[in-house]
């Protein structure tokens, strides 16, 4: 592979660079993945990529090489698809409620596996509130498998999923900017295509590229405009909820644009411990769940074979529901 071409070629900039084919995106990812190329040069590529932007067969070539390069975990027999939730950017004015869902989702039978990471630049991450709830982080792939077949929910901190990502996604530090391995995390798949995986992004452009991708990769996704980029639906205002699968894509609950008549009761704060008080009254049926994370939810039911459709899945979480409220 000759970088210096390759570099002189994508680095042109946005109206003169060229694209990489998917093969050649493939095998330059994973020479980056394989921390095969130096910094100077890998440092250069980022940029470039950064600067003209990635096209989706270049996208498609890296989520490619990244696949192949995560372990295999196994589908639990004789329950639904495992949801998989990439949790990647935490909270900052509101509470992180992708704990919350992992939750609601084993409750009812569903096998989840939520990555992510620990830190993230003063956010509270999902890792922070996991661990305030007395679910701690897996060390190991196959203590992550475990807890799958055991009780349905692990945490995977994305060094022991990936590796090669992790380092991709620290480079943000040194360099200051975002690149590519932050669109590719919400995209990875360690049941090698039989899961349903979660995916948000925050701005408009990235939901169509990651859209494209996931169609092009024949993925099972819910895909939406994230809470502060998290994976949850925005409990005060639904975000579109639209599922691509078999390289189509439907929306299955449109987004809301009305103005707000009553604010749902939200944790007083982003922190974990707040969160984790709220999520517990809400588990219990001392609060009730918000109306757009009921939809998602019922949303994640249907896409990942829980629910026959959606209007069944509808009424398992209304029943849910109303059960709770009872207690």
């Amino acid at each position: 592979m000759d970088l210096a071409l390759l570099i002189r070629e994508i680095g042109r900039g946005a109206t003169g660079a060229r694209d990489l084919s998917g093969n050649e995106a493939r095998q330059l990812y994973g020479a980056m993945l394989d921390g095969m190329i130096a910094d100077l040069e890998l440092g250069a590529i980022v940029i470039a990529l950064r600067m003209k932007t990635e096209s989706v067969d270049e996208m498609v070539g890296f989520l490619t090489a990244a696949n192949e390069r995560l372990p295999t975990l196994h589908p639990p027999r004789g329950r639904a698809r495992p949801v998989v939730i990439a949790s990647y950017n935490g909270a900052r004015r509101g509470a992180n409620l992708t704990p919350l869902l992992a939750l609601l989702l084993r409750r009812h039978g569903v096998p989840v596996l939520v990555h992510g990471l620990s830190q993230d630049y003063g956010r509270v991450t999902s890792e922070q509130v996991f661990c305030e709830y007395g679910l701690a982080p897996c060390d190991s792939l196959r203590e992550a498998q475990e807890r799958l077949d055991d009780n349905g929910l692990a945490y995977l901190p994305l060094p022991r999923l990936a590796p090669g990502l992790a380092s991709q996604l620290a480079l943000r530090d040194r360099l200051g900017l975002r690149n590519s391995a932050h669109s590719l995390v919400k995209m990875l798949d360690p049941f090698q295509g039989d899961s349903l995986l979660l995916a948000a992004a925050t701005h408009p452009d990235y939901l169509d590229s990651m859209r494209a991708v996931l169609r092009a990769v024949g993925a099972n996704a819910l895909l939406l405009r994230g809470t502060e980029g998290e994976p949850f639906a925005n409990p005060k205002r639904r975000p579109a909820i639209e599922h691509v699968h078999d390289g189509e894509s439907a929306i299955l609950f449109e987004a809301e644009h009305d103005s707000l008549r009553n604010l749902p009761q939200l944790p007083v704060s982003p922190a974990a411990r707040e969160t984790v008080d709220w999520m517990r009254r809400v588990l219990v049926g001392d609060l009730p769940l918000p109306l757009p994370i009921a939809n998602q939810l019922a949303c994640c039911l249907y896409a990942c074979g829980r629910a026959t459709d959606l209007n069944q899945a509808k009424a398992l979480v209304a029943v849910d529901g109303n059960r709770l409220s009872l207690v």
